[in-house]
């Protein structure tokens, strides 16, 4: 059978943006889509359409364009951390994520919803995505498509403080940051039908 087509659809955290530092001051971009594809074992092919710093209204304007329009056999959608920042409005944000899965499952495109990461060094604006989260999750069962949880993954409990290991600024993932989200987007959903539709 053919490979899978997979779009990976979002954000910086999409992108593999990674803040520099002292020990790597060049820019560096690691997205995730990479180590899931070897994760995948050549039994799919990824397209990554992640922008730096959009919203969620952002990513809807371009979704037609960059998702439907290849008529992939799955889309991962990670969006909304930069809404938090900008204090957008839950419910908002919620409209767009799920205008997201339902255009794609209209489409026969399989949506994957993932949470978004916690934070270190912004504790206050820690609840928000708490509760996003939480929507993500029972939207994703509502309309029974794969959930990725990737916070509870990626924190430190009880604090659910982003882990030190997985980032260099406190928001932007590190490459152990974007290796584990990979683990996760793998374990949570294709190692469950890889081999199943491969």
């Amino acid at each position: 059978m053919s490979k899978l087509l997979i779009v990976a659809f979002g954000d910086s955290l999409t992108v593999g943006f990674q803040s520099p530092t002292r020990e790597n001051p060049w820019y560096r971009e690691t997205p995730y889509a990479d180590f899931l594809m070897e994760k995948m074992g050549g039994k799919a092919d990824f397209v990554i359409k992640g922008i730096s710093g959009e919203l969620t209204e952002d990513m809807l304007r371009r979704y037609d364009k960059d998702v439907l329009s290849l008529n992939p056999d799955y889309v991962i959608i990670l969006g909304g951390t930069n809404d938090l920042g900008w204090s957008v409005e839950l419910r908002a944000i919620m409209s767009n994520l799920y205008y997201m899965y339902k255009t794609a499952l209209d489409a026969g495109i399989i949506p994957v919803a993932v949470s978004v990461p916690s934070l270190r060094g912004y504790d206050p604006l820690i609840a928000p995505r708490v509760e996003l989260n939480n929507m993500i999750k029972e939207t994703a069962k509502g309309l029974n498509i794969p959930f990725a949880d990737y916070f509870t993954a990626s924190c430190e409990t009880p604090v659910q403080r982003l882990a030190i290991e997985y980032s260099n600024d406190g928001l932007h993932l590190s490459t152990k940051g974007y290796e584990l989200l990979a683990d996760v987007i793998y374990k949570d959903v294709f190692s469950k039908i890889i081999f199943k539709e491969v």
